[in-house]
């Protein structure tokens, strides 16, 4: 027996008459003033009116991997240098009375 292709079809809830299909498209975005290009991005896209609707999934993940604090481990704080942790404290003087 032969493979065969199954395709999902929903209908747009855009103009109600064309279908939307899986596709890989290009994501465009803007963070602050940069535009980033993602290639191959999961969409489903409308074969009457083009109105696209992307990966719920898919755009988590690039959420992640575009925030400010990706690649690091949110629960260490910074280590104090060598120098910062062992300076040696100012001695304390006495005034007489």
């Amino acid at each position: 027996m032969a493979d065969k292709k199954i395709e999902e079809f929903l209908p747009c809830p855009e103009c109600q008459g064309g279908r939307m299909q899986h596709q890989a498209v290009t994501y465009m975005t803007y963070i602050g003033e940069e535009l980033i290009s993602v290639p191959n991005f999961p969409a489903w896209v409308c074969d009457v009116c083009g109105r696209r609707e992307y990966d719920n999934q898919a755009l988590n993940q690039l959420s992640l991997l575009l925030s400010p604090n990706a690649g690091r481990n949110p629960g260490r704080k910074p280590r104090l240098s060598r120098h910062e942790g062992n300076k040696p404290k100012e001695p304390r003087t006495v005034k007489p009375d």
